[in-house]
């Protein structure tokens, strides 16, 4: 590879990892080929790209940068997971593959500028889907809300009720 095709696959990392909500690294050695394009297919349909980089070039690519002590796992056979729209998404696509494919090592990521680990990747795969949780906020907001309106409402039911109670007494006592 000359130097400048290696300058531009450099500047192009710089740019995927700056630009990615998250990011994931994974050994990825054993895994047939077959079955690496079909999740590649899975993660493209996603807004994610699963790429095979060259360890140095990566090193390049993240040195001087918040993401720097992630450089220490770019190490064997790894890949760069990038993540451009849902992180929560993609965690749960390679935790599930992860499972089929015992060969996928996730080793680490970064959520945002915050490195995160194996294990915390696994949690981030069990969280429910950003609508859900969107909703489940929405809700926890409402509550208080939906509250006051009742007990305000129930202010003019309630002397509503005794009015009638007091027109159903009068009734029976002229009766």
């Amino acid at each position: 590879m000359e130097k400048s095709q290696k300058v531009q696959l450099v500047e192009e990392l710089q740019d995927k990892f700056k630009r990615a909500n998250a990011t994931f690294i994974a050994d990825y050695k054993g895994i047939k080929s077959i079955k690496m394009d079909e999740l590649r297919k899975t993660l493209r349909d996603a807004s994610i790209e699963f790429k095979v980089v060259r360890n140095t070039l990566a090193k390049r690519a993240i040195k001087g940068t918040e993401l720097e002590p992630i450089s220490p796992n770019l190490k064997n056979s790894t890949a760069v997971i990038f993540s451009f729209a849902d992180a929560a998404f993609a965690a749960k696509t390679l935790v599930q593959f992860a499972k089929d494919q015992p060969q996928l090592k996730l080793r680490m990521g970064t959520l945002g500028t915050r490195a995160i680990t194996a294990d915390d990747i696994r949690g981030l795969a069990e969280l429910p889907p950003r609508e859900v949780l969107l909703g489940r906020m929405l809700g926890s907001m409402m509550s208080p809300v939906s509250g006051f309106v009742r007990v305000i409402a129930g202010v003019p039911t309630k002397f509503l009720y005794a009015l009638n109670a007091i027109k159903d007494q009068k009734a029976s006592a002229e009766a």
